[in-house]
């Protein structure tokens, strides 16, 4: 399957669906640096990556500006609707989109897309309706997991890090 797109959902993935408050009311998450490999390894294949999240926080939108992700939807009730609006616009189809998300606000994206996942950590009832369960839980690099076995699956993870290597080597001379 040639996927053409992948769509991440953030908390319970990228983090571990905890919210942390400080003493001022701020919310406070944390994200695994790992998950950003598998943002380096789509950009070198040139596969387009979105989020689309319940939630709108600053912090979302800083790690999504960290890593030059073009494709942030936040504060979104109705993530089906969001990503098939998305597909139309890359003119492509839901069977050609990979998604990772961990809850109930994420199983009709996730029964809709040709490839589907979530994290270890995720309930059972989430388990059930995707292709592939993780071995890691949200926040301990579940969305580099799914990225790494998709490329592997499709033999394209050589490619990813050929891609990255040769960069490197151009930029360092």
């Amino acid at each position: 399957m040639t996927i053409k797109l992948v769509i991440t959902d953030i908390d319970g993935v990228w983090t571990d669906g905890g919210m942390y408050y400080d003493n001022q009311g701020n919310e406070l998450k944390k994200f695994n640096t790992s998950d950003s490999a598998g943002v380096v390894f789509l950009r070198e294949l040139q596969i387009p990556l979105a989020i689309i999240s319940g939630e709108d926080t600053t912090s979302l939108r800083r790690r999504a500006e960290k890593l030059r992700i073009e494709h942030l939807y936040m504060g979104v009730r109705n993530k089906l609707y969001v990503a098939g609006e998305l597909v139309k616009s890359l003119n492509i189809t839901l069977d050609e989109v990979a998604y990772i998300g961990d809850d109930i606000n994420d199983l009709p994206l996730l029964k809709a897309c040709g490839l589907s996942a979530t994290p270890a950590s995720a309930p059972d009832y989430v388990k059930k309706a995707v292709t592939w369960t993780l071995d890691k839980n949200g926040g301990e690099g579940a969305f580099r997991e799914f990225v790494e076995r998709i490329l592997q699956e499709n033999n394209l993870f050589q490619e990813a890090l050929d891609s990255y290597f040769k960069r490197i080597r151009t930029y360092n001379g």
